[in-house]
């Protein structure tokens, strides 16, 4: 492996473990923010709801802006700038400065986690991409677990502002070596920017996640309605306006491929149905089978091992199997999980509805991306990477929205946890609209020529 493919695997493992770990340890920090910022449940809320809303906004764009000025420059940019406004809330002397930073570190985020998947595509063959993808899938899912336990003991220890110096160093470092270790830059005509189309795209996410982030507290309002009618709204105008101009923001090649709305419909489906059972769990472990939050992290360890376990065996599956059998049996396994979540109260039970959790969504994560990314052409890469992005934004708001609106009093946890599993199950129906592994072109080499793969018999 050449040195710059070994410092871009890394850096864009760096940039995903760096997000992933501000936003586990967040979670952990926040009940301490409150108190000692003496403020209310709905301003807490909004440091996760404004960096959510900004991020999920300005992914798309920002992974064009990525395609036509370099994904390396903008992973610079966005790491810096993540880890500035990490040290400015560290140091914020009100919850407003918190929720004012969280909003302008989304920004940063959005810069961030495009490029990311960007520079993998841009340095390495589509044939190669599959165990890249796996080592920054796993990277994320021990962050994931890390995070709760490394923002506890900060908490616990020097205070919640310690959680925010904690992506500082990093981040400053890094950012500056991806400038001075930069590639060469492609020799492709420089992606053209569809400012329209950006404005359109960000107005219908921000509207949705606002949406959907604020339905578990408040409900259906009449400010919600009318946020889902914009969002609906701004997102058919976009529609029409990417079918009429002459440079869309997402172009033909990404959202044309045959694969790409399956796949991103099933890392869709996927995210949802995880997160709104880990929502859904978080209530039936703690108050109707009496663990208490210690008890309930340990016995929801085997999801992350699994996740962690299930990222490189997804590539090996990836170029045994294909896609489609790939992911249709890792949602079904994810769907499966749900299901003896729902129906179980022992340990070693509980455990194994973990564990499935982790092998069916870190398979899914991996072969999705991978369909995404590297179908996508090397100059469209940032833009297949903010769509990728989008999607496991959008996805555990809208899980989690669903579990709470199916959590009403006197339910139970059953018709929430079913719903849930009918979703990954429909994202299993996704997957089967991926390519199977035959004679047909599953990859393209970085000039564009076309790859036959024979199949196995």
């Amino acid at each position: 492996m050449s040195l710059h493919r070994t410092w871009t695997l890394v850096s864009s493992v760096a940039g995903a473990v760096v997000v992933a770990l501000d936003g586990t340890a967040l979670t952990v920090a926040q009940p301490a923010l409150r108190r000692d910022l003496d403020a209310s449940v709905a301003q807490v809320q909004w440091t996760s709801t404004g960096y959510l809303v900004a991020v999920a906004g300005l992914l798309v764009f920002c992974g064009r802006l990525g395609d036509r000025y370099g994904h390396q420059r903008l992973f610079a940019v966005g790491m810096v700038g993540f880890g500035l406004t990490s040290a400015g809330i560290a140091l914020a002397p009100g919850i407003g400065w918190v929720i004012g930073l969280r909003v302008v570190q989304g920004v940063f985020g959005a810069l961030l986690q495009p490029a990311t998947l960007g520079m993998l595509r841009a340095a390495y063959p589509p044939g190669r991409l599959r165990m890249p993808i796996a080592v920054r899938t796993g990277a994320i899912g021990l962050a994931a677990a890390a995070g709760p336990v490394l923002g506890g003991a900060l908490v616990a220890g020097p205070g919640w502002r310690a959680v925010f110096f904690l992506n500082v160093v990093p981040a400053l470092v890094l950012g500056p070596l991806a400038l001075a270790l930069r590639g060469p830059r492609p020799r492709t005509a420089p992606a053209r920017l569809d400012l329209p189309g950006a404005v359109l795209l960000a107005v219908t996410l921000a509207c949705l996640v606002h949406v959907l982030a604020g339905l578990p507290a408040y409900g259906w309002t009449a400010v919600s309605g009318a946020g889902l009618a914009l969002a609906v709204l701004a997102g058919a105008v976009f529609v029409r306006h990417e079918r009429r101009t002459a440079s869309p923001l997402v172009p033909a090649d990404v959202v044309g491929a045959v694969a790409a709305g399956p796949a991103l419909a099933m890392l869709v489906s996927a995210s949802a149905a995880l997160h709104g059972t880990l929502f859904v769990a978080t209530f039936l472990l703690q108050d109707a089978l009496g663990h208490d939050p210690l008890h309930m992290a340990l016995l929801g360890l085997p999801l992350a091992a699994l996740m962690i376990l299930a990222a490189p065996g997804s590539a090996l599956l990836l170029r045994r199997f294909g896609a489609r059998r790939t992911t249709v049996t890792a949602m079904t396994v994810l769907a499966a999980g749900i299901v003896v979540l729902g129906r179980s109260a022992g340990t070693v039970a509980l455990c194994t509805g973990f564990a499935l959790l982790g092998a069916g969504f870190g398979t899914v994560m991996v072969a999705g991306t991978h369909v995404v990314v590297h179908r996508a052409a090397a100059g469209s890469a940032g833009v297949a990477g903010g769509l990728q992005q989008t999607a496991l934004n959008v996805g555990p708001a809208l899980g989690v929205a669903l579990a709470a609106t199916l959590l009403g009093p006197g339910r139970g946890y059953g018709p929430a946890l079913w719903v849930l599993a009918l979703v990954a199950g429909a994202g299993a129906v996704a997957g089967r609209a991926l390519p199977k592994r035959s004679t047909q072109t599953i990859n393209r080499d970085p000039e564009g020529s076309q790859v036959r793969v024979p199949a196995r018999r």
